[in-house]
């Protein structure tokens, strides 16, 4: 399994938390048809999607990404000890598994300079806190959280009238913290490491594109799911909190950087969950990165 690679000098390692079947292809995507799914089944059995039980594979993963003047960690994944009633697979974890993939990196959470959260969902967000005797504190205490100034004003505005749990677990703390650093969603954080506007999954949302060396990288976050929505451009995610926003957001992307040397960094497609995407027909493939 692939969970290291190179960008020029830069090293990016995928901290993997979960990657297990554990959701429903037409609960998670209200529009997909039976007979399109029966249609690429042959394409996602038996790695995206679970021959046994139906259900969907997503990764859930951050990528660290070592200058070799900072340390950044671009998403948080689901964290421990997290209230998710409606998501079994979530629910109050106390596995170990994130951090000892962060160690088996050669890091500690002390070594992150800067965290990155493409968007404020549960799995994006999880381990920006701990529980530390009863109180939700910062995981990683020498770095700053990078939030889309837009994304965090609209769920700010969200939880007066609508509390989420994760909201209140995993993003107040920081804000409390005063450990935010605030940008919009095409500024570039540090030479080589630009967020790239891609709303639609939700309203600020970015992706973060990586160069060094000649190289390049894009970092997806949630603009796209799974390989499914490449060969059927018109599935919306039932998360999106604009859907057409987010399918023209999605396949603007994959028309951007089909055919291209660009390396694309999903956060949920199965591992190695890094590729390219390719034309097929009036829509798209994913093709998997063999080694990189």
């Amino acid at each position: 399994m692939t969970t290291t690679f190179n960008l020029g000098d830069w090293r990016i390692d995928r901290i993997i938390e979960q990657e297990l079947p554990g959701f429903d292809p037409f609960e998670f995507f209200p529009n997909l048809k039976p007979e399109e799914l029966e249609e690429h089944r042959a394409m996602l059995e038996p790695v995206a999607l679970d021959p046994a039980s139906g259900l969907m594979t997503f990764a859930m993963q951050s990528y660290v990404v070592r200058t070799g003047k900072f340390n950044v960690l671009i998403d948080t994944c689901i964290g421990n000890h997290k209230d998710r009633p409606t998501r079994p697979l979530w629910h109050m974890k106390t596995d170990s598994t994130y951090m000892d993939a962060l160690n088996r990196a050669g890091l500690t959470v002390n070594d992150i300079d800067f965290v990155m959260c493409t968007h404020l969902h549960p799995d994006h967000v999880g381990w920006n806190t701990q529980l530390e005797d009863g109180r939700w504190v910062p995981t990683f205490p020498n770095a700053k959280y990078v939030f889309s100034e837009k994304e965090l004003a609209h769920w700010t505005e969200f939880q007066k009238h609508s509390p989420t749990l994760h909201f209140t677990d995993s993003v107040l703390p920081i804000v409390e913290a005063g450990m935010t650093h605030l940008v919009k969603s095409d500024s570039e954080l540090v030479s080589g490491i630009q967020l790239l506007p891609t709303p639609g999954h939700t309203p600020d949302h970015f992706a973060v594109r990586l160069a060094q060396g000649g190289k390049e990288c894009v970092v997806t976050g949630d603009l796209i799911h799974s390989p499914l929505q490449c060969a059927c451009t018109h599935l919306d995610a039932r998360p999106d909190t604009d859907p057409a926003q987010g399918r023209a957001t999605r396949n603007a992307f994959m028309d951007k950087y089909a055919e291209t040397d660009t390396l694309i960094a999903t956060m949920h497609f199965p591992s190695p969950s890094l590729g390219h995407f390719v034309r097929h027909g009036d829509a798209f493939r994913f093709r998997y990165a063999a080694r990189v």
